[in-house]
Parts: structure tokens; sequence; C-alpha cells
């Protein structure tokens, strides 16, 4: 079976006009970020396919405890439903959300069930990482696959044992911090850059010289922008209007390369000193196709399997090129015109990067 592969080249051009994002696209503001909460609850109502209660036994108790508490007391009875399954409910909490808010839910089973599709979710708590409850989760289950099965076939597509409730979650407390109590206004950077850093400063206080008469940003390190807001203005407006303005971020020299997809990602910066290459395939394929030898007529003869095997041997590849480019375009035409799948880039990049020839960091996942 031959494995696919693909490969993906992407570079950033040099037009200032493709370059310019927002500062709200590359920073946030420090303090303000998501909280991540986790729960654990019972999806009912599949149909056949949830847990086997012998194998997962966290689920009889759950439903037990569940049943109990509703009323229900089967704590001696022998439970054999297929309908409930055990789950793992995560959900992300934004800064400054408020009581009564909803946010969506994440749902992933825990036992053996088959299929989360058509189930509901029980009411759940959700905890943050100080053990309170900050939300309470139910709702109906939407998944994005299946699963069917069968006495002799089974067919499965997608994640069936993962679902998402869209506003699923209920917010039931108020986060502690404020907007308006930020001790330090800064801005943080999504990848952390010197010269990015220096940018945004720049234009920040070049927007607010113009606006204001006063400088009001200063870069702290490579990571933080410190701000200091005019006097009689809201911070909200203040945030609202730096957010807006555009800069154009640098990026180091690096190369990202996934083996298991085949996935190449060159940034712009990257640069190969000239080298000469040479990739070459071994391909060696062997085939059984035994044979059924049949005695003669009336003979004593037994039927016996011959052994049948050929072997071919193919090796491709092997052309040298030189391959070397000053900017992303040229490093992109040199290696197209070697003709290689992805797997043989990446292994030509790695070689190179071996060389010292590469001037990037390589990156392998």
């Amino acid at each position: 079976m031959v494995r696919l592969f693909s490969i993906l080249l992407i570079f950033l051009t040099a037009c200032p006009a493709f370059a310019m994002v927002r500062i709200k696209d590359i920073a946030s503001l420090q303090g303000v970020r998501d909280n991540q909460l986790v729960g654990y609850g019972l999806v009912i109502g599949l149909k056949g396919s949830g847990d086997s209660l012998r194998n997962s036994p966290f689920t009889e108790q759950s439903l037990q405890s569940m049943l109990d508490s509703l009323g229900v007391n089967v704590r001696d009875a022998r439970l054999r439903t297929r309908n409930v399954a055990a789950v793992v409910v995560t959900a992300e909490m934004p800064s400054f959300i408020g009581k009564g808010s909803s946010i969506d839910v994440s749902v992933s089973s825990l036992g053996d069930a088959t299929s989360l599709g058509g189930g509901t979710l029980v009411a759940t708590p959700l905890l943050g990482a100080d053990g309170q409850i900050y939300a309470v989760a139910q709702g109906a289950v939407t998944v994005s696959g299946f699963a069917e099965l069968g006495q002799a076939e089974s067919l499965t597509q997608g994640f069936p044992t993962v679902g998402r409730i869209s506003n699923g979650g209920l917010i039931e407390r108020d986060l502690q911090a404020r907007f308006s109590q930020i001790p330090n206004l800064a801005l943080e950077l999504t990848n952390p850059d010197f010269k990015t850093a220096v940018r945004i400063a720049d234009a920040i206080n070049q927007f607010t010289k113009e606006r204001y008469g006063i400088r009001v940003a200063k870069e702290r390190d490579y990571r933080t922008v410190d701000l200091t807001p005019p006097k009689n203005m809201s911070i909200t407006r203040f945030i609202s209007e730096i957010e807006s303005i555009r800069v154009r971020p640098d990026q180091t020299a690096k190369v990202v390369i996934d083996e298991r997809t085949g996935t190449v990602v060159i940034g712009k910066e990257v640069q190969i000193s000239t080298v000469a290459i040479t990739h070459g395939n071994l391909t060696v394929r062997i085939s059984e196709a035994p044979e059924v030898s049949q005695p003669t007529p009336f003979s004593n003869g037994q039927t016996v399997v011959v052994p049948r095997t050929y072997v071919d041997a193919q090796e491709s590849g092997g052309q040298l090129a030189m391959v070397g480019g000053t900017d992303l375009p040229t490093l992109v035409r040199g290696l197209n015109r070697i003709g290689l799948r992805p797997t043989g880039i990446i292994a030509i990049l790695q070689a190179i990067k071996t060389a010292g020839a590469l001037q990037a960091e390589l990156v392998i996942q």
C-alpha cells in the first residue's frame, strides 16, 4: 500500500501590503487570558453505542450515583444498559465573562463507547484549577463522524467518540479580576521577538504622538511592550485604538517538518548556501505467486504447492543538482528542479542542515 504524502511550502512575500498586520493579531493584553475548565459527566440516550458496564466500572458507579440523587435505588441491581457513556467535558472560559453567559464545551468519551452520536450530556459541573465550580454543561452532543458495526464488517468515519455542544456551558461564577483592576498595562507578543517589539512600540508612539501629543509605549524586552494610557481616557477605548494599528512583524528563519504527514513549511527568511545534491531511491519488490502441481491421472503422485518468487529491483534518481538561493522563491525552484517527493525533500533538508548549509532553525515534529 502506497502512503500518500502532501507538501506545503508557505512563504511570506516582501510586499508591505501583505506583511502589515494588526497589533491585536500578534499581541495580547498582559493578564487577559482564557481559563480552562474540566468536568466528568454522563452522556445518555445512546443507541446501544455506550460503555459496556463490565469493562467500564466507573460508568456503572456514576450511573448508580446519579439515579440515587434522583431518588432511584439501584445499588443491588445488575445494570446492563449500553445507552450510557462516561465522558470528560472541557471548555475555555474567556476573561471577564459574566454570570449567565454561555460557552461552547467539548465532550470526549472515557470508556469503550463506540459513538456519542444522538446522546445528551447530563448536567455536569465544570471546575477550574482552584477546584471551584465556574460553569455547568448540559445539552445534546453533536459529533462529526459515525460508527456502524455489523457481524462481519464495521464502518467508521471521523471521530464519533468526541463531540461538541454549542453554547452548552452556563457560567455560574464571575471571575474576581476586573479589566479596570489591571495594575500595569502591557502588551505581550504571541511570538516574542526583539525587532517586532520595537516596531510595535514605534508604531504606537507615532499614532499617539499625532493624536494625543504624547508617547505612551516603551519596549520592556523581546516579549513585552509597556503602555501608559493618556489621562482622562478609558482604558477600553485606548486599547481599542491601539489594537487597530498595523505593523510589520519580523520572523526568524525556520523550517518545520512533519515526517508523519510529509508536510514541509519553509519561512521567508530561510537561505541555503550553494551545495550539490544527489538523491536516489532503491526499490526492491518481492512477489510470491505459488503454483499448484497436480499429478497425472491414475498416478500415485500427490498434489503439492510449488513456490514461485519474483524479485525486482529498481533504482531511481541519482541526479546531481546545484541548490542555493538568497530568497525563498529561488530555494523552492531549486528543490523542485530535482523532482523529489516530500519524503525526499525532508531527507535532503536534514542532510543540508547536517552539512551546515541550511541557514535556519530546523524543527522536526
